[in-house]
């Protein structure tokens, strides 16, 4: 019989999950404030959606990313997966072609 005050260290994967989970909340935030301090004709010349999609897009994904409830652990997994997706999608795709188009990148 074990301790009943025994410590349960969690395993490697729970680890990861928790740090991917921690790295998604800045990651949220920052394609917000991106997405949202770009020109609205940069989008358009980039062949890209608006910006008022993309500020809808990023923002939904941003707040589902900060809500424990929406936690990969917690019922809401299938909503923060694709909020996740959402966000690398605008900081992979998009933001690299505005850059392009506004000549800083």
């Amino acid at each position: 019989m074990g301790s009943p005050y025994a410590i349960r260290v969690p395993g490697i994967d729970t680890l990861i999950i928790y740090a991917i989970n921690l790295a998604g909340i800045p990651l949220g935030i920052f394609a917000f404030v991106h997405a949202l301090m770009q020109r609205a004709d940069a989008y358009t010349a980039a062949n890209r959606m608006t910006k008022p999609a993309w500020l809808g897009i990023t923002g939904a994904a941003g707040f589902v990313l900060v809500l424990p409830v929406f936690s990969f652990y917690g019922p809401g997994t299938l909503f923060w997966l694709a909020s996740l997706v959402a966000v690398l999608v605008y900081i992979v795709d998009v933001r690299p072609s505005l850059a392009e188009v506004q000549g800083k990148g």
